[in-house]
């Protein structure tokens, strides 16, 4: 891929690399405006791609949760071998290397982490037990049990542009360690970077056949063919994610749809955070680390800045003090600390949502229309300073907590009390994440009690935390990644939250013995044996009810040294 032989991305759908039927739209290296790629998926037999999946799932749900980990974990080990490679081509995007860690490394980590996940976790099984049995009958011989099953159709993943890898992968890591196969859809913008991890994914031979598959470009009809075993996972644009939603086989089939769209993210600078203090210092850095990395592009960056009225000036100061070490500039270059943002159309619309903000506020620190650069062409590249506004009215202002300009774009808004800033992050009609910067429990409590219901995630950012906190906009994948409301309503990650998603919960009823085979676990009143000691047989030979019976006896001291010197233990 190189600016003087754009490559024509290809699609890997029903086991084959394929090239769409058109020439395809040419998408530019987004610091240098260089071609980089083409992509079509035109003329692709979408019902198909979904058909193969289906088909291929078997050999997926045939797995054990541990089988399914360990395979997570040798693709990590895989992909971290080539992660020179994906950084290399990463520069195109936009990002810097320090951008690139958190898409590429990110998402390597989100393998990691669900492999282990799944093997501390889950059972060596492939059903999942949940919760305890339910007798249903005076005499135990009839009760019931809760379990999950992977789902027996395809999972679609529509990915953003802003994270090509770890967009793809924190959705894909719980979608196989749930045993369904998986149909990634990246946005155009930055889909060359996802092709080729896709491709070294392929390449390994480590996930079964029909487990992936790549749609690079329109995903046509695709959606049409979906039914009530197949998932649908949107990240994108709120007005986009309502349109798929609406579709008719997803309204008609009743088909799991979960969405992760817009969100004006808050940052609460607490009433006792004052300046000189460290919670002051620690709220400055976080705003303005939101804002450059990835050039702001970050469904979890702050996008409303709320301080105590009396310190706004003193915010504003110390963020235009921050934001001007910031080196705009070529992602590759030692001097650039911000790169590009995706695309020359989406600094287009970055530069129209901060008109449609002037409507409530007013720039205080940089200048949308005037680029100053390190390095780098503001007129090839889509290169942008970053923007803070200042909304004194936010109470009354309706702009500032209903348009998101996707980009290095914050507004400072002044409360009056603690009551108003909570009120203040309400009226973003539901977000991803805030934080609130308090040393105070008071404040804390306050604080986090008024804005759980409409957040998906909230960060407590003081001095005892400031070496270890992962910071406001960081999504992990043992917490939860969504919103209510705006955000979309949906739920990703979440540790193994996540990898229900994917799967059917059914309450089986019947008699113990029966529960127990269908569960891989013993129920009181099935049968057990006793024909020999459990600890004298193999694994191979260890079947669910083995057990032994002994006489009863009083534990004493002696016993419980003796044990410890003869175990080690």
């Amino acid at each position: 891929m190189t600016a003087q032989t754009p490559y024509a991305l290809k699609s890997y759908i029903c086991g084959e690399w394929k090239a769409g039927a058109r020439d395809g739209i040419v998408l530019r290296d987004a610091g240098t405006g260089a071609a980089v790629a083409t992509i079509d998926a035109s003329g692709l037999d979408m019902a198909e791609a979904l058909e193969f999946g289906r088909r291929a799932g078997g050999a997926l749900r045939a797995m054990t949760f541990h089988q399914r980990a360990e395979m997570l974990k040798a693709l990590g080990k895989a992909l971290t071998d080539h992660k020179d490679a994906f950084h290399a081509l990463s520069l195109a995007t936009g990002a810097t290397p320090r951008d690139g860690m958190v898409d590429i490394e990110g998402g390597i980590h989100t393998l990691f982490s669900y492999s282990g996940q799944g093997r501390r976790e889950l059972p060596n099984t492939r059903v999942l037990v949940e919760g305890n049995v339910e007798p249903l009958s005076k005499d135990g011989s009839f009760a019931a049990q809760h379990i999950l099953s992977p789902l027996q159709g395809v999972a679609v993943h529509i990915n953003a542009f802003n994270f090509p890898v770890w967009g793809m992968l924190e959705k894909l890591s719980p979608t196989l360690l749930a045993g369904m196969p998986a149909i990634i859809k990246p946005a155009s913008q930055t889909a060359y970077l996802t092709e080729l991890v896709v491709r070294r994914i392929i390449e390994t031979g480590l996930l079964p056949d029909g487990a992936l598959q790549l749609i690079c470009g329109s995903t046509g009809d695709l959606l049409d063919h979906v039914t009530g075993q197949d998932v649908v996972t949107f990240t994108g644009s709120a007005s986009t994610g309502r349109m798929l939603k609406s579709g008719r086989a997803i309204v008609e089939n009743s088909v799991r749809f979960t969405m992760e769209a817009d969100s004006l993210n808050a940052s609460v600078l607490g009433p006792d955070a004052v300046p000189g203090t460290p919670e002051f210092d620690l709220f400055v850095k976080e705003v303005t680390r939101e804002m450059t990395v990835k050039a702001g592009q970050k469904c979890t960056a702050i996008r409303r800045v709320l301080v105590p009225r009396g310190q706004e000036q003193a915010v504003i100061a110390a963020l235009g003090a921050e934001l001007g070490k910031t080196g705009v500039g070529l992602p590759g270059d030692a001097g650039t600390r911000m790169g590009a943002l995706a695309s020359m159309a989406q600094r287009d619309e970055v530069r129209a949502r901060i008109r449609d903000l002037q409507a409530d506020a007013e720039i205080v620190v940089g200048n949308p229309d005037a680029v100053t650069l390190t390095s780098g062409d503001p007129d090839a590249g889509a290169f942008l300073n970053p923007v803070v506004l200042f909304c004194d009215k936010p109470s009354v202002a309706r702009a500032v907590h209903d348009v998101e300009a996707f980009g290095p774009v914050s507004t400072v808004m002044p409360y009056d009390d603690l009551d108003e800033a909570i009120a203040l992050t309400q009226r973003g009609k539901g977000s991803l994440a805030a934080s609130v910067f308090t040393d105070s429990a008071v404040v804390a409590e306050r604080a986090v009690l008024g804005m759980a219901p409409f957040h998906g995630r909230i960060l407590i950012g003081n001095r005892a935390s400031a070496a270890t906190s992962t910071g406001h906009g960081a999504p992990l994948p043992n917490l939860v990644h969504g919103g209510p409301g705006r955000a979309g309503g949906g739920e990703e990650m979440g540790g193994i939250r996540g990898v229900k998603h994917f799967m059917q919960r059914t309450a089986v009823q019947g008699t113990p013995r029966l529960l127990s085979a269908v569960t891989g676990r013993w129920q009181p009143g099935a049968p057990v044996r006793e024909d020999v000691h459990p600890f004298r047989k193999s694994l191979e030979d260890l079947r669910v009810g083995d057990r032994i019976v002994t006489a009863t006896r009083t534990v004493t001291l002696d016993d419980i040294e003796h044990f410890a010197h003869f175990t080690g233990d």
